[in-house]
Parts: C-alpha cells; structure tokens; sequence
C-alpha cells in the first residue's frame, strides 16, 4: 500500500479528517522490541486506524529451505522464532520425519517433548516478563529471566550451544543427553514454582498492571476462529483447541495435563493463560523425566536418511560410507516426490510447515505457517477505538516475533 494511502479513513467515518495526523509507531521503538513498524491514525490520543508493516528483517528463510538439505535447514528454522528455538526444529523435523515415514524411538520423542516444553517457558517467561516491563513492572521481568537462564543452560547442557542449539536431527537427536542434563531438569522442576508464585503475587494484584492491561485489545471467540488465532491467543478467547490433545504427536499422549482456556479474550486474559500453561509445561516436564525411557534416540535406518551413530562412523567403513555421503554428497537422501504439511503447538499457536518434495536431497518448496504473521495481522482489530498508551499492552500480549513475518 502506498504511503499517501495509509492513513486514509473509510468515506463514511464519522471522524473530522482534519485533525487527524499519522505516526509511525516503530521500527526503533523500545516496545517492539525488534524491526516491525505500525502505521497509526490517530484523533488525538485515540487510534481511529492502524496498519501493521512486517518491518525490516528480510530474512528469506524460506528460499534458504530449497538450498539446504533437511538437516542443515534445522540452523535456519531455530531462527524463526528465537525465543524458543529448539521448538521451531522440533516442528520442522517433525514434518520431514512424516515425509520419510519415520517413527521416532521412545527417549527421543520424550527428549523432544522435554525441550518443547521448556522452549515454551522460556518464550512465555519472556513474553510475561517483557510486557509487564513495558508498563513499568521491571522487577518481573528480572525474574523471568533468571529462570531463562537456567533454560538455556540445560538446552546447552544437551546441544553445546547455548541459544540456537540446532539439536535435532532427521530420525532423532545429535547426541543423546547425559546425567547432568538430566540433574538440572529435575532442579528446574524443583525450583520454577517460587518464582512463578513472586511473579504472580507481583503483577496479579498489581493495581497499575491490571488497569492498563483488563478489558484493552478484546478478541472474540468467533473472531478468534475466523481470523485464523491460534495458541494462547486464541485460548483466552475460549477457543478449545491445542495440538498436542487435538492432534497428537510425540509422546504427549503419555501425559496429564490440562489445556487452560479463559473467555474474556482481553490482554489479561492472554497473561493469565500463558502464566497457567508454565505451570502445565512444568507438569509436563517432570512427568517425561521421570518416565524417561532407555534406548537410543535414533532410529536405526543404516542406507537411508538417519546418520549414524559416530561409533559406527569410526569403526565400520559402512557408517563411515553412509556419513560420507549424506554429509558431502546428498545421495541417500531418496524423498518421496510429494506434498506435505505439518503442525505443532508452540508457545504462540500453530507452527507449520509445507514441504514439496521432489525426491532430492532439498525440498523443492519449504514454506512456514507461523503463528505471529497470523497474530500481528489481527492487532488493527483490536487497537482501533483504544488510546495510544494502549498500543503497548496489546503488541506485549501478542508477542510477536519480526523474524516469523517476512520469511
């Protein structure tokens, strides 16, 4: 859209143009947070239109899907979302493994499920924190990070790299975990609950917090479903669907927990989901520890698409020969030539991915379905009639990541 068109108002609103005045909220704004722009019409204080802009991290991961084979692109997905990356290469090699018609082994899928539901926290812990920081509340957003500290410090216990960890691996993992990852899980399980209590009794009685945040940004149920919401966001509308009990994968069929919905659909509403579904990745997390199977976490698929074990690779000249020709060569990777989609719950809703494969070794089209496109789309829904203050606290409940915009 042309910049001259931006702020124009619809022929029958009832609003005096002539004192109306267009500002740029963004792209070097503290409460973005990263690159992405809003273009808002304003009557005073009141937002009478806004146009979201995708911003300026023309990253073009999807083109790099159709350049890099199925394991190297998990380096690109894992920066998509960068507040829970290990979820986002969860997701995508959970859609090439149902290309490959892989059955992941038991340890690895409760591996997976433990890291998605830590990845989870860590992107919640900041979206809580984060928000409540651009309020004024920065003593939560203190506490919040402490606890994504420890994350990323069990996700490097098991990757070696603290933050983009690039862990799995087509049919599995690229090494299995030790004691020591196992031993700060448990302490995290141990320890997480005091600090969710200090944030809560920080912020849920807060008078500030609650006022700027109760009754501003409101969703629908049925807008909810038709402006394609998903995850929190459309949780706290009273939209009832998740994709680990609706659609199941991994191992979450194993275990007990709750789905936490509310109805009010405001920007308190989506804190309070998120604050209740750290406490159910929590139960989760400890579940899927202490039930932790034996075995390997790679499926055994000696010719085909798994790459072997390193023991095999430096004792047996054909392990030497299958790691040979899938690192440098691309020769056993055999697709099959068709069409496929692929979703999982992360933090902020559904992350999907459609592959067309044309039997090579790249997919011939990767393309991401990602949560915060379809979130950042809806946010002129909700902040029109609101005050400029407002802006804040409805872009903080939506949690947008710019890297999932323009891909």
């Amino acid at each position: 859209m042309p910049l001259e068109q931006v702020a124009t108002i619809d022929a029958d609103s009832e609003v005096d143009k002539e004192f109306l005045y267009t500002l740029n909220f963004g792209p070097q704004h503290p409460a973005t947070h990263t690159t992405l722009r809003l273009i808002l019409t304003l009557d005073g204080e009141t937002v009478v239109k806004a146009v979201p802009d995708i911003g300026y991290l023309h990253s073009g991961f999807e083109k790099l899907g159709e350049d890099l084979d199925y394991n190297q692109y998990v380096t690109i997905v894992d920066r998509m979302n960068y507040l829970s990356p290990v979820a986002n290469e969860i997701a995508w090699h959970h859609v090439v493994e149902k290309l490959f018609g892989i059955e992941l082994t038991k340890r690895c899928q409760y591996i997976r499920v433990i890291l998605a539901e830590l990845g989870r926290m860590s992107d919640h812990l900041l979206n809580v924190g984060a928000a409540a920081l651009d309020l004024g509340a920065f003593t939560a957003f203190l506490y919040g990070f402490y606890q994504r500290e420890k994350i990323y410090d069990i996700i490097e216990t098991a990757s070696g790299q603290r933050f983009h960890p690039s862990y799995t691996r087509v049919g599995g993992l690229a090494a299995d975990i030790t004691d020591a990852f196992v031993a700060k899980v448990r302490d995290f399980v141990k320890e997480f609950p005091k600090t969710h209590a200090d944030i809560r009794k920080l912020l849920n009685r807060n008078r500030i917090f609650i006022d700027r945040i109760k009754d501003i940004g409101v969703l629908s149920k049925e807008d909810a479903i038709d402006l394609s919401c998903s995850g929190p966001i459309a949780r706290a509308s009273g939209v009832v669907r998740d994709l680990r009990k609706d659609e199941p994968y991994l191992a979450y069929p194993d275990f007990d927990f709750k789905v936490v919905c509310a109805k009010e659909g405001d920007c308190f509403a989506r804190y309070l989901v998120r604050m209740e579904e750290l406490l159910e990745s929590l139960k989760i997390i400890h579940q899927a520890i202490e039930n932790l199977p034996s075995g390997p976490v790679n499926v055994d698929l000696e010719g085909k698409c798994v790459i072997p074990d390193k023991s095999a690779t430096y004792r047996s000249i054909e392990g030497l020969i299958q790691h040979f020709e899938l690192y440098m060569t691309n020769r056993r990777w055999h697709t099959p030539v068709d069409e496929i989609y692929g979703a999982q719950e992360t933090a902020n809703g559904e992350l999907g991915f459609y592959i067309v494969a044309d039997g090579s070794g790249q997919a011939y089209r990767a393309r991401t379905r990602p949560p915060s496109f379809i979130h950042f789309a809806i946010f002129p829904y909700l902040i029109e009639g609101h005050q400029l203050s407002d802006i804040v606290a409805v872009l903080g409940s939506l949690n947008v990541i710019a890297a999932e915009l323009d891909r």
